[in-house]
């Protein structure tokens, strides 16, 4: 050791005698009595000299205390799933579990034995436990997960093992045991669990220097994921939460560290005014979210009137609207404001070897399976030896009997015990091969012991009996042994079968859409302008008022010399004397269309142009003209959807200048990009031009795709095309249930999960629908339109109990019914449903199909194809495409009633 290395050493030294005086051993003034007690203990002093070395107190004390917390407290371990405390609180309700409930008191008094750190942490514990609802079957008011509640005093609620815990946790025969930390008790060092209980559970804790956080998962698809482990095939976990809700799982990385996942609250709407939060986000409760939504509306970002909490068993968050707010906008609002959506981040940390390791998800489940198929393996071993030594004695006692070995006269005269077992062991000889193992001395004692009472009453048969039975247990443990994972994977069947029902998936797994916080804001403040002085605010109240933004918002300005730009919604700011056009800018937004007209230069030709801004770099100054000094726009309009209007042109008179007035369409001018010159549109000076006639969109209709993997409406082509709309167009939402309405394609539209049909709505289109009438008790077909609407109705009828076989839109669709039950003999039925049933009302209830019992519904290929889609009496509208030569005189929307005559 170099002399800087010894010098180094020597500071992390806590106490040295050779730096003090202070003898080994100090005597005091006082009385011996005082300092001695009956135990021989002896008050210690207290050096004044000894010295504290910092550096050598933070390598050594530090370094303990986190290996203390990360292994003991925080941390739970691999092969059980359970932190210290969690395990020590188990198997102290083992120890008192007589069938009925304790006192959770007592439990917290009887765990002290086995935990060193008070009656707080394990009684905290001990409710954590209880509330997962798995392990500890609970009586008394054990606080809400929901409402954030905590639980009763420990004195007044009790607990007991549940039967899963005891069927899956305990076996004294295959637990390794240790000391407690007072040396009086034993305790486990890990608990036996056959069951992969830390992914089932979760966990949560924070030690020295690194945390840990494991996802709860659903019980049944834990006992899937294991199965399919044993067998070698493929699986995938997904977190499932007591709160319910939805989870996006796209980046969970099985739980890996670096991961995340998204849960969002259920919300529904109860009507237009009214939203009901029915399942809240994982570790959050309704207190925290309600507060988290009150924030939002304090900071604008939202527009709710009042919140009712009228959470009992069941979660029901009441959100009544402000006057004039959408609901489905507040929905997105809600998810992008408050915590009805939150981010998880999981740190898959584990105890393995009395080391930390960090896992995922898919490591835990096949090392819990090997454990399991590992301890299954052992108790078979050890209860195949226990069957082996019933079945050894069985056969010895039977020797021992029949031979009558007990009657010997060298056994009765025998002077002492040795010469006695020396005679049994004399007569066994012969018949030890016929045993399993030799005899011991042990098993001579056994058999002296019997009373002779049971050799009187011995039964041959009943031994043989027994005998045969042993032999029947020992070969079916030997099969057992053989096939380990075949009786593996019949126990975690039997798990399920027997637990499986009361653990359904809470969680609906669900791709989420990335919501835009500026597109969902409340437009919560108003933009204003002082045009003398060039200033533009939300703090200017007195001035001219120009729309609603949000805090959030950019605001797009165009100046009189052709310039713009883009700046951040603020109090106050200026931004010149000259602005012609300020709004809120959306980005991206490719259906806005300028229209302008502008003169290059100071005496230059006039241009005009169309074009759109969808995306700029904030503050950055642009132009619409060619830059030339001296540009001026002449007119400018902003059109939501692309409208091209008509514009009236006056020019200034000249000598020989024949055209003073002339028209001009936007629609002739094609839409380009925002830095394209334009079109000219008059190389003589202009006077005047003034806004003559409104047009239409140029931009067509839009086309629009639902994604059902987020249930949300796109103009990105994802998902289902659905058509293109016009602006009055309206989409056609049927469910599974029978129940459809009508909404708008705006993007903010939310839908449910269970839908059947989505299309763009047509009220000339016929539906059919073969259905079970619940009122009648028998099949029923009907045919009828869909009216428009956005209340629910129902074709299925108000019977809640009915429910659908077919429904198809085909315009002649033919239906096949096959029987089963007592009539599967009956030769199936093949209906023409035009010819069956007219078109009524969907409120109609129809036409009764049969009387027999159906067991299959199937449509057939129609044998008919409508030939037209329109009406034999339908107007067609009169175009050049549908005009012919002698027509051209004929007015429009007449032409079909010559048809037969021409």
């Amino acid at each position: 050791m170099t002399p800087e290395e010894t010098k180094k050493q020597e500071q992390y030294e806590l106490f040295s005698p050779e730096e003090t005086d202070t003898p080994e051993t100090e005597t005091t003034n006082e009385p011996e009595h005082e300092t001695e007690s009956r135990s021989g203990y002896k008050v210690p002093t207290a050096s004044t000299d000894a010295i504290h070395h910092l550096p050598g107190m933070y390598q050594s004390w530090f370094l303990d205390y986190a290996s203390y917390v990360i292994l003991e407290r925080a941390v739970p371990h691999i092969n059980d799933g359970l932190k210290p405390v969690q395990r020590r609180i188990l198997h102290s309700m083992k120890q008192l579990d007589d069938g009925r409930y304790n006192k959770v008191a007592n439990i917290i008094g009887h765990t002290m034995q086995f935990h060193p750190h008070g009656d707080a942490s394990i009684g905290d514990a001990l409710v954590q436990l209880g509330q997962k609802d798995l392990l500890v079957d609970c009586q008394g008011n054990w606080g809400n997960i929901l409402t954030g509640d905590g639980a009763a005093a420990p004195r007044y609620i009790e607990a007991r093992l549940s039967k899963f815990a005891i069927e899956t946790l305990f076996n004294p025969k295959t637990t390794a045991w240790k000391l407690s930390y007072d040396g009086r008790n034993r305790e486990p060092i890990c608990l036996p669990v056959k069951f992969p209980l830390l992914l089932a559970q979760g966990v949560e804790g924070i030690a020295v220097g690194l945390s840990s956080k494991i996802l709860p998962h659903n019980f049944n698809e834990l006992l899937d994921a294991s199965i399919a482990y044993l067998k070698g095939e493929v699986f995938t976990l997904y977190p499932d939460f007591q709160t319910g809700g939805f989870v996006d799982v796209s980046r969970y990385n099985d739980g890996e560290r670096g991961g995340s996942v998204k849960v969002r609250a259920r919300i529904n709407k109860m009507d237009n005014k009214t939203l009901v939060i029915n399942e809240i986000p994982f570790g959050r409760t309704t207190t925290s979210l309600i507060d988290s939504i009150l924030k939002a509306n304090d900071k604008g970002k939202i527009k709710i009137r009042k919140i009712d909490d009228n959470t009992a068993r069941d979660v029901e968050i009441l959100v009544h609207l402000a006057p004039g707010v959408s609901s489905d906008k507040t929905i997105d609002a809600l998810y992008a404001f408050s915590d009805c959506e939150i981010s998880i981040s999981p740190n898959c940390c584990i105890i393995e070897n009395n080391k930390p390791y960090f896992l995922n998800g898919s490591e835990i489940l096949r090392h819990s399976t090997d454990q399991t198929l590992h301890l299954l393996r052992t108790e078979l071993e050890i209860s195949k030896s226990e069957q082996e030594e019933a079945l050894f004695f069985a056969s010895l006692e039977r020797i021992f009997i029949e031979e009558r070995i007990y009657k010997d006269s060298e056994f009765e005269t025998a002077r002492n015990m040795d010469k006695a077992i020396a005679h049994v062991a004399l007569r066994l000889k012969p018949f030890e091969p016929k045993l399993i193992r030799e005899i011991t001395n042990d098993d001579i004692l056994r058999l002296m012991e019997i009373k002779m009472a049971r050799i009187l009453k011995f039964n041959a048969d009943r031994s043989d009996e027994l005998i045969a039975r042993i032999r029947k247990d020992i070969a079916e443990t030997e099969r057992h042994l053989e096939h380990i994972v075949e009786y593996t994977v019949n126990w975690y069947l039997m798990l399920k079968e027997k637990y499986g029902k009361a653990y359904p998936r809470r969680t609906e797994i669900r791709s989420f859409d990335t919501i835009e916080a500026s597109k969902v804001i409340e437009a919560n403040e108003k933009l204003y302008i002082n045009r003398e002085e060039g200033f533009i605010g939300t703090g200017l109240k007195k001035d001219e008022f120009v729309c609603n933004c949000s805090s959030i918002d950019d605001v797009i300005l165009f100046y009189r010399d052709g310039t713009y730009r883009i700046i951040r919604v603020s109090e106050k700011v200026f931004i010149g004397k000259h602005a012609i056009y300020v709004n809120v800018f959306k980005r991206n937004d490719s259906r806005t269309i300028y229209n302008v007209v502008y003169r290059d230069g100071k005496t230059g030709c006039s241009f005009i142009k169309r074009f759109a801004v969808t995306g700029v770099t904030r503050d950055k100054e642009y132009t619409v003209t060619k830059s030339t000094p001296g540009s001026r726009i002449l007119y400018f309009s902003a059109n939501p959807n692309g409208e091209a209007e008509t514009v009236k042109v006056i020019l200034k008179p000249k000598l020989r200048q024949k055209t003073l007035v002339f028209e001009k369409n936007f629609s002739e001018i094609l839409i380009k990009g925002r830095s394209s010159i334009g079109n000219i549109l008059t190389k003589a000076e202009v006077h005047k031009i003034s806004f003559k006639q409104k047009g239409t969109s140029t931009l067509g209709g839009r086309m629009v795709w639902f994604d059902h993997d987020v249930l949300r409406l796109n103009y990105d082509g994802r998902g289902e095309e659905l058509g293109e709309f016009q602006s009055d167009d309206l989409i056609l939402v049927i469910l599974q249930s029978g129940e459809f309405y009508t909404t708008s394609f705006d993007l903010s539209n939310h839908y449910e999960g269970n839908i059947l049909v989505i299309e763009k709505f047509d009220i000339r289109k016929t539906w059919t629908a073969l259905l079970f009438d619940a009122d009648q008790q028998y099949p029923y077909l009907k045919r009828f339109s869909l009216e428009a609407g956005n209340k629910k109705q129902s074709f299925l009828g108000e019977n809640s109990k009915s429910s659908l076989y077919l429904l198809t839109d085909e315009a002649y669709p033919r239906i096949e019914v096959v029987f089963g039950g007592n009539d599967s003999f009956r030769e199936p039925l093949v209906i023409d449903a035009e010819q069956f049933i007219g078109v009524k009302s969907f409120r109609a209830k129809g036409k009764r199909v049969t009387t027999y019992e159906i067991t299959t519904v199937n449509e057939l290929e129609p044998v008919r194809i409508p030939e037209t889609a329109f009406d034999e009496n339908e107007t067609v509208p009169y175009t050049a495409e549908t005009a012919d030569e002698s027509d051209e005189e004929q007015p429009s929307g007449q032409m079909n009633l010559f048809d037969d005559q021409s």
